[in-house]
Order: C-alpha cells, then sequence, then structure tokens
C-alpha cells in the first residue's frame, strides 16, 4: 500500500469578523495519493479557497495535522519551509492577480528557478524555453509582457511556472473557470498529459460539477466548511446523496465532448 503524498485531517480555521467569530473550515480530512486529482466543490463561501491556503500556508490553521510527503508540514519554518514549497505549487484562476502584467514571460518563470535555485542565470534561458515548449507555447513568447498575452496563454504560463520547481502536488484553484470553453478544453488536456508524464497530484478546485466529473478521481464536496459528501468524482455527481451536492449538479453547465478524462 503507498503512502499518501498529502495526508490532512481535523483542520480547522475559524476567521473574525465584525467582532464574531465564523468557521471557514471545520473538522476537514482527506489524503491525495501521487498522481491522483482531488476536487474540492462546493458553493461560494463552503471553504474551498481557505483549505488551499491552509495547505499552502498562507495562513496558519487554528487546529489540525497536515503532513506533506512525509513531512509534519506545519512544522516547518523559515528556510526549511522556503525550500520545501517547491514541491507545492499553486495556479490561481486569474494569472493577473498572481503575476506583475508588466513582467515579462521570461521574469516571471525566471524568478521560481532563481528563487529555488534551480538553475544558474546562464542556464535559466534555455530552462525557460524549455518550460514554455512543455505547456505548448513558443519560447520567443518569452521577450512579452503578461499583459501582451491572451488569457489562455497567461494560465499556461502560469502552470509552466508551477512546474519549473517539480512539484509533487499543484492546487488548481478555479485554475479554468474563467476561460472560455475552448481554451479550457486545452488546459485540461495540458493538465492530463502533464500528470500522465510526471506523477504530479492535483489538488482542483472548483464550484462546476460537470468539469470535477470530467477531470477528477475523487471528489469532496463542502457546505459550511465542513465535508457534505465524498467519494469517486464520477459516482458523486451521478447520484448525489446531498443537498448540496444536488444543488451543484442541477446547476452544472453539460459536459463539452473530449473533456472527459478516460
Amino acid at each position: 500500500m503507498h503512502e499518501p503524498l498529502l495526508a490532512v485531517s481535523g483542520l480547522t480555521k475559524t476567521f473574525r469578523r465584525g467582532g464574531k467569530a465564523v468557521p471557514a473550515v471545520e473538522d476537514v480530512g482527506f489524503a491525495i495519493m501521487p498522481g491522483e486529482t482531488l476536487a474540492l466543490a462546493g458553493p461560494s463561501g463552503s471553504g474551498k479557497s481557505t483549505v488551499a491556503r491552509l495547505l499552502l500556508r498562507l495562513v496558519e490553521p487554528d487546529s489540525g495535522d497536515i503532513r506533506f510527503e512525509g513531512e509534519d508540514w506545519l512544522a516547518l519554518r523559515g528556510g526549511a519551509l522556503r525550500s520545501r514549497r517547491a514541491r507545492l505549487q499553486m495556479v490561481f484562476q486569474d494569472p493577473n492577480a498572481a503575476f506583475n502584467p508588466r513582467a515579462t514571460v521570461a521574469r516571471v518563470l525566471d524568478d521560481p528557478l532563481r528563487i529555488h535555485g534551480i538553475a544558474s542565470r546562464s542556464e535559466r534561458p534555455r530552462r525557460i524555453a524549455g518550460l514554455l515548449e512543455r505547456v505548448g507555447l513558443p519560447a520567443g513568447l518569452a521577450a512579452r509582457t503578461v499583459h501582451e498575452l491572451s488569457g489562455g496563454q497567461r494560465q499556461r504560463v502560469a502552470i509552466a511556472r508551477a512546474i519549473a520547481t517539480k512539484p509533487s502536488l499543484i492546487v488548481l484553484d478555479e485554475a479554468v473557470s474563467a476561460l472560455d470553453v475552448s481554451v479550457r478544453g486545452q488546459i485540461l488536456e495540458l493538465l492530463l498529459a502533464l500528470q500522465r508524464e510526471e506523477r504530479i497530484a492535483y489538488l482542483f478546485i472548483s464550484h462546476d460539477l460537470g468539469l470535477v466529473r470530467a477531470f477528477a478521481h475523487r471528489l469532496i464536496l463542502l457546505e459550511g466548511g465542513r465535508i457534505a459528501e465524498q467519494g469517486d468524482a464520477r459516482a458523486v455527481v451521478d447520484a448525489p446523496r446531498s443537498a448540496v451536492g444536488r444543488a451543484l449538479v442541477a446547476a452544472a453547465p453539460k459536459l463539452v465532448a473530449g473533456q472527459e478524462r478516460p
């Protein structure tokens, strides 16, 4: 039996708003195996993005345990945490929120290579060209600025930056929801190809169960910060047992042919 890549238990986080305690995540637990896609779905405010922020240590949990690649993830501090972050990356819904729009593509991709000491200064242009090719973009795009790119190109650059550090897990936080349907299909195919070739695991955060059914192996449904339902992604979407699952399925657009995971 293989060990989980990521194991989460008892994850809890409460925020204070207007002098009141507002639970965002309550006693959430799950595991992700190497090369697996686990989807986290639910309506707005269900706690999906808070879970992502807790995993990335952008905020600290009130309680709970996170083990990543066999280590106590919450015990890491300073340089140890910074070095291990290379193995856990994130792709956001809007790359413009993560990138300086006036930065060149080369600069965007140079940063993780430089920060994590992955390549020397002289080697980095070749590595950048390779990353662009890896995500289906021409090497010449490196000289262009982020704001000159289309939405699909920006998201490919975001994926190139995420894979630059050779992560074992990438958190995809609504990473294709802002793209039109044809571009969305292309990005999903790219992510699936990377997963097959590199055995990358994904935590796929979405409110769209049609998309989840097409892309994920397993699914967890959140409501009010708690797990409402979980199981095989297709089984949950095809016959949801929870009220929130039935509501999300009813709201999901029809699947686009060719997007479904084999």
